[in-house]
């Protein structure tokens, strides 16, 4: 009985200290050293200061961004607070949303369908992406606050689309926050 007690207990120690420690230190310290940008959130700086992560979502109201899809994260994209809205789609408040955002989005661009993407949240309620289809919508009104053509901001939409993983994993996407990012750069905002 007291031997059986004694090697639980070292048993105990032992696994704790390699597979509680010593092992997530060991995975931690290599992903440092092969993937550090990855390992470290894929956090995004400019001049200094953080800017965001292109793996959590940021919320773009002014009307020279592209805008991400809506959020049900705590009051929006909250990490801490990650989740969908869990509503159905009989619930009189998510209704009252999706339309309220589907008229605004109609009254912008009157002359195309709105994408799925732009009236629905994500599972998470953090995501980073849009469909291309959700930038092609966005394009005219991104264009006219920029003061480029629409053919510009195609191309500079095309050049963030991020086809799918490994070929056939996902859909092309667009990271918003980079996108907006490279915006500031090449046409900075009008006041």
């Amino acid at each position: 009985m007291k031997k059986n007690l004694i090697t639980s207990v070292l048993m105990t120690v032992v696994t704790t200290l390699l597979f509680g420690l010593l092992f997530p230190l060991a995975v931690t310290g290599l992903a440092q050293v092969l993937f550090p940008k990855q390992a470290n959130g894929e956090l995004l700086t400019r001049n200094g200061s953080f800017i965001g992560s292109q793996l959590i979502g940021q919320p773009f109201s002014s009307s020279g961004y592209f805008h991400s899809r809506p959020s049900a994260a705590g009051t929006g994209y909250d990490a801490g607070n990650s989740g969908g809205s869990n509503l159905g789609p009989t619930n009189q408040s998510l209704i009252a949303r999706v339309q309220g955002d589907a008229d605004r989005l109609q009254a912008e661009n009157p002359k195309f369908p709105i994408p799925p993407d732009l009236l629905t949240t994500s599972g998470s309620g953090l995501d980073p992406h849009i469909s291309p289809e959700a930038a092609e919508f966005q394009v005219p009104r991104i264009a006219k606050e920029r003061g480029l053509s629409e053919d510009r901001v195609r191309e500079i939409v095309r050049q963030h689309t991020e086809s799918r993983q490994f070929g056939f994993l996902g859909e092309p996407r667009v990271n918003v926050l980079q996108l907006n990012l490279d915006l500031d750069q090449i046409a900075p905002k009008r006041p």
